[in-house]
């Protein structure tokens, strides 16, 4: 299923960036990489490129706080927002911070990848304890956790130019986003 908005530039779709948003372990950098693939155009991870500057994530966050990756992880956003097209996979809370949201609408088609909830906690469970703000939390403590930052970023997220079902399999929801994307270039 799929939500298709009037896009909130006026260019082409197809020369802008494709920037997925959602919640952690919705997909975005799976999907990416299959997007980016079927529209013969690079990829970027936001969340990768931080660890190549910083090293591992967690470390950096227990001894920075989460405002200093924030501030990179938005110099980076920017960096590629720059650069030529490009599927670009954010990292949960990015469209989430300042004016990221709207660097990224300006920049590209805005996609999210939403997950239901019973689909996405076993996720969030097989991810273990990567994910800094879900560090060391197990059970109902995890589960009251993923709610709760949902429930904060929602309506963010919300703002996409189009939203995605994306409990389905990788490469349909790839294909899909494809077919949406395709039919708006038009």
């Amino acid at each position: 299923m799929m939500d298709h908005r009037t896009p909130t530039t006026t260019s082409g779709w197809d020369r802008k960036h494709i920037v997925l948003i959602g919640f952690m372990c919705s997909g975005k950098s799976t999907v990416g990489k299959a997007l980016a693939t079927l529209l013969s155009v690079p990829f970027s991870d936001i969340d990768r490129m931080v660890e190549q500057r910083v090293g591992p994530l967690v470390p950096f966050f227990n001894e920075h706080g989460e405002e200093a990756f924030r501030s990179l992880e938005r110099q980076v956003l920017l960096e590629q927002l720059a650069a030529p097209r490009s599927v670009i996979a954010t990292g949960g809370g990015t469209p989430c911070e300042g004016d990221n949201l709207t660097a990224m609408k300006a920049a590209g088609v805005v996609i999210w990848l939403d997950v239901p909830m019973p689909a996405l906690m076993p996720r969030i469970v097989r991810a273990g304890g990567d994910r800094p703000l879900l560090l060391g939390l197990r059970g109902e403590a995890l589960e009251r956790r993923v709610t709760e930052l949902m429930h904060a970023r929602s309506d963010c997220y919300a703002q996409a130019d189009i939203i995605v079902q994306a409990g389905a399999p990788v490469s349909e929801v790839a294909s899909r986003i494809q077919q949406v994307l395709d039919f708006q270039a038009k």
